[in-house]
C-alpha cells in the first residue's frame, strides 16, 4: 500500500495529510516515530517482542489506510467508532473499554444501525448524531489533527500539571466546548473538574507508591538494586522508575536528565508495581473520566486498583526491610542471584549488546537523543501554547 504521501498531494488530500502531521506526541503524526523509534521499552527488546506495538504504532503515522480501511476505503468505515478500536484498547490506553461501557458508547453501540440516528453518509462536519462517536469529538469537524481539543497534555494522566492555573484556560475551553453540541458549558466544565480531581487524587497515591520504592533504593536495601540487575537499555544501571530530570538522584544512577525504562521484567516486584500502578490504573482512572466510565475510573482497575497496588508495594517494603535488618544483625552479606545479570532471554537485549560491543559507551553517546518522556520531548503545539501564554500573562521563565 502506498504511504499517506501519496495520498498527501495537491491533488488529492493536501489538506488531510497536512492536518495529520500537525499534532505532536500522542498523535498519529508521532506514534511511530517517538513511541517506536525513542521509547526505551520499545527499543531494547528484540523485534518479535514487541510486534504488537509495531502494528499499530508504525500504520498511522505512514498510511491512511489504517483508518480508511484497504479495498474499501469508504469515509462511511472511517466514521465509526469501532474503526479506532484496533489500536486503541488494552493495558496502557483503554480508550475503548472506557468509551465502550461509558454512557456516550451505550448510546452508540444501541443506535448505531438506525439512520436516523447516525448517519453515515454525512461528513463529520454536518454530523448531527444522537451521540458522540471516537471520530466526532476527536476529529472535530473531520479535521485530522486529533489533539486539536485535548486538554493539558498529562502523558494519558501520568503527569501532574496545575489545571486550575490561567495558562491552560485557553485549552480547557476549548476541550469543554466539544461538549456543547449536547451538553452546556457549566455540566462541560463541572466534568472536567471531576475528571481533574480524580487524576489529583491518583497522582498522589503514586507518589506515595513511588517514595516507598524510591527510599527502597536511597537505602540500600531494594532487592534486586539497580546495579544487581544486568546492563539497562542505554547500556547502564539507572534505576527504572527515573524519568529524566523528574527524578534526578546520585541513588538512582545516570546522569542529570538521563532516564531508566518502565522495566516489566528483570526488575524488583516493586518497581514492576509501580509501573503498573501508573502505567496502568493511573490511566485507567484518567481515561474513564475522560469518557464517562465510572468503572473505569473507580470500580475495575481504576482507584481500587491502584489501592491494590498500594498497599502490596509497601508489604513488600516492609519486608525488604525486615529482612536487610535480619541480615545486618547475623552478619549476612547477601549476593543476589546470578539470573537478574544473564540469562538466553535477556542476553537479547540492547544493553549487554551495548556493553559487549561498544565497551565504554552508552545508548546516549551512540544515539545523541534516545527519548522516552525527557523534558524536551513536549508536543510542539504544546510548547508553542505554553510559551504564547507566558508572554501574554506576563511571566518570566527560569
Amino acid at each position: 500500500m502506498p504511504s499517506s504521501k501519496a495520498c498527501g498531494t495537491s491533488e488529492c488530500h493536501e489538506t488531510q495529510y497536512s492536518e495529520q502531521g500537525q499534532g505532536g506526541i500522542g498523535s498519529h503524526a508521532s506514534c511511530s516515530s517517538f513511541a517506536q523509534v525513542e521509547c526505551a521499552w520499545s527499543i531494547e527488546r528484540p523485534p518479535g517482542d514487541t510486534a504488537g506495538c509495531t502494528f499499530c504504532h508504525t500504520s498511522p503515522e505512514e498510511r491512511c489506510s489504517t483508518c480508511h480501511q484497504r479495498h474499501q476505503f469508504d469515509p462511511k468505515v472511517a466514521r465509526k467508532s469501532e474503526q479506532c478500536k484496533t489500536c486503541h484498547w488494552g493495558k496502557d490506553h483503554r480508550d475503548w473499554e472506557a468509551y465502550d461501557i461509558g454512557l456516550h458508547g451505550t448510546v452508540y453501540q444501541v443506535n448505531k444501525w438506525d439512520p436516523k440516528q447516525f448517519d453515515w453518509d454525512k461528513k463529520l462536519a454536518d454530523a448531527d448524531y444522537v451521540g458522540p462517536t471516537c471520530q466526532y469529538c476527536h476529529m472535530r469537524g473531520g479535521h485530522h489533527n486529533v489533539q486539536r481539543f485535548s486538554t493539558v497534555y498529562a502523558s494519558m494522566g501520568m503527569s501532574m500539571a496545575d489545571r486550575a492555573r490561567r495558562i491552560w484556560k485557553e485549552k480547557r475551553d476549548r476541550w469543554a466546548s466539544v461538549c456543547d453540541d449536547c451538553h452546556s458549558p457549566r455540566f462541560a466544565k463541572e466534568n472536567l473538574q471531576a475528571m481533574d480531581e480524580s487524576v489529583k487524587d491518583a497522582g498522589l497515591k503514586y507518589r506515595e507508591t513511588f517514595q516507598i520504592a524510591a527510599d527502597l533504593v536511597k537505602d540500600g536495601v531494594a532487592d534486586p538494586m539497580p546495579k544487581d540487575l544486568c546492563p539497562d537499555w542505554s547500556g547502564q544501571h539507572i534505576w527504572s522508575l527515573k524519568i529524566g530530570a523528574y527524578h534526578d538522584d546520585p541513588a538512582f544512577g545516570g546522569k542529570a536528565g538521563e532516564s531508566g525504562e518502565f522495566r516489566m521484567s528483570n526488575c524488583s516486584d516493586i518497581e514492576r508495581l509501580c509501573f503498573e500502578s501508573v502505567g496502568y490504573f493511573q490511566t485507567y482512572i484518567y481515561k474513564g473520566m475522560a469518557h464517562g466510565s465510572w468503572n473505569d475510573a473507580t470500580y475495575s482497575d481504576g482507584s481500587f486498583g491502584m489501592d491494590r497496588w498500594l498497599v502490596n508495594v509497601k508489604q513488600d517494603a516492609s519486608q525488604a526491610r525486615r529482612l536487610a535488618a535480619l541480615e545486618k544483625k547475623v552478619g549476612i552479606t547477601w549476593v543476589p542471584e546470578s539470573f537478574w545479570k544473564t540469562g538466553e532471554w535477556l542476553d537479547q537485549l540492547t544493553g549487554p549488546y551495548i556493553v559487549k560491543n561498544h565497551p565504554g559507551k552508552t545508548i546516549f553517546d551512540l544515539c545523541p537523543d534516545p527519548g522516552w518522556l525527557d523534558t524536551h520531548h513536549a508536543p510542539a503545539e504544546e510548547v508553542e501554547y505554553i510559551n504564547r501564554k507566558i508572554k501574554e500573562l506576563g511571566w518570566k521563565t527560569g
